[in-house]
């Protein structure tokens, strides 16, 4: 779980970041990518906007969580051990992704296109093969019912109250969503590109945002657990959440943005 800021202006900028950032989640990349492929040839317009729809109904999961934890925040506080369990549960998590989609890239055969590998996407059954746009933004909302999502915007409503009432766990909660809205959003635009392209550059651009998710994962776990058991760590990292979520973020934007420059490009002889 993040350590968010006290600063109002600042704990505003960094619940857009790591909306931005959990937008990138394996799992959202893995769902979205195989909503688009279903979707894809019988309702191209609808594939489009998969990722868009997915992130809506995460979003209000979300919103919905920070104002009910808002509403008995004054009769609750937050367990001691409960920043710890959720700091296990989200390495565990991120060093399983990042295996994963490593291995995906590294078993990929030279012509088929790398598919983001997720956990939670296995669990939905027939709605992974959703057709319709009520039942694609259900897809993303069930998403939120884990305990990573859960333990965030109860984090947020419970900041927030620091500065008054439900409004301001609206307000952040609103700024997650839209932030995680700005990157699934076009990534299940890219997606659908990728797929409709199915040439040399495109398997490239492929394999470069599957190495990207995966490198990206096991950092983000190495660090979480540096912090975790180093005191020292978790001191010299204390204050720079803006710092480190801005450098994930733009990371992942450059590789995204060469990874679309190569889908633009001539197919390769």
């Amino acid at each position: 779980m993040e350590t968010l800021p006290t600063d109002w202006l600042s704990l505003l900028i960094l619940t857009f970041v790591l909306g931005m950032k959990h937008g990138f989640d394996a799992d959202h990349l893995a769902t979205i990518d195989g909503l688009t492929r279903y979707n894809i040839r019988t309702k191209p317009r609808l594939a489009r906007y998969c990722g868009t729809l997915f992130s809506l109904g995460h979003g209000a999961v979300v919103m919905a969580i920070a104002l009910g934890v808002s509403a008995i925040a004054g009769q609750w506080e937050v367990p001691e051990w409960f920043g710890t369990l959720g700091s296990l549960i989200s390495i565990a998590f991120l060093v399983a992704l990042g295996s994963l989609n490593l291995a995906a890239v590294l078993r990929a055969e030279p012509d088929q296109l790398v598919q983001p590998v997720g956990l939670k996407g296995r669990l939905l059954g027939n709605l992974r093969h959703a057709s319709h746009p009520a039942l694609i933004a259900l897809v993303g909302a069930l998403f939120a019912l884990s305990f990573d999502t859960l333990s965030q915007a109860a984090f947020f409503a419970l900041t927030a109250n620091q500065y008054g009432g439900w409004q301001h766990a609206l307000l952040l909660a609103s700024l997650f969503m839209f932030g995680m809205l700005l990157t699934d959003g076009i990534n299940g635009l890219w997606i659908a590109r990728l797929i409709a392209r199915a040439d040399q550059v495109a398997l490239v651009a492929s394999r470069v945002m599957g190495l990207v998710v995966s490198g990206i994962s096991l950092l983000v776990a190495a660090f979480g657990a540096a912090k975790l058991w180093s005191p020292a760590v978790d001191a010299w990292s204390d204050g720079k959440e803006l710092i480190f979520g801005f450098s994930l973020v733009l990371i992942i934007a450059l590789s995204f943005l060469v990874a679309v420059r190569l889908t633009r490009r001539p197919a390769l002889v």
